[in-house]
C-alpha cells in the first residue's frame, strides 16, 4: 500500500469534492492515483484516514457498505503550507 503523504490526501479530498461516496465510487474517481493491484488497499489507506480525523467514514445499510466524505474539520487537520498537524 502506498504510504499516505499530504499530496495523496489532498488528491484523495479533490476527487471526493463535496460528496459522500461509496468506496467502490472512490475507487472509480481515484483510479489515476490509485492504481494498486489490490482492491483492498484503498479501503485501509481510507481507514488510515478515517482514524487520523482527514476522513469521514461510516457504514451504510442503504449503499450496502462504507461511505465516505471529507468536510471542514478534515481540512483543519492540514496547514495551508500542506503540512499535516498534530
Amino acid at each position: 500500500m502506498k504510504k499516505v503523504n499530504t499530496e495523496t490526501i489532498q488528491r484523495v479530498w479533490e476527487a471526493l469534492g463535496d460528496d459522500t461516496v461509496t468506496t467502490s465510487e472512490a475507487t472509480d474517481r481515484l483510479t489515476d492515483i490509485f492504481d494498486e493491484k489490490c482492491p483492498d488497499d484503498l479501503a485501509r489507506m481510507f481507514t488510515k484516514l478515517r482514524k487520523k480525523g482527514l476522513l469521514k467514514g461510516e457504514i451504510s445499510s442503504d449503499k450496502g457498505g462504507w461511505i465516505w466524505w471529507a468536510d471542514e474539520e478534515c481540512y483543519s487537520k492540514m496547514k495551508k503550507g500542506g503540512e499535516l498537524l498534530g
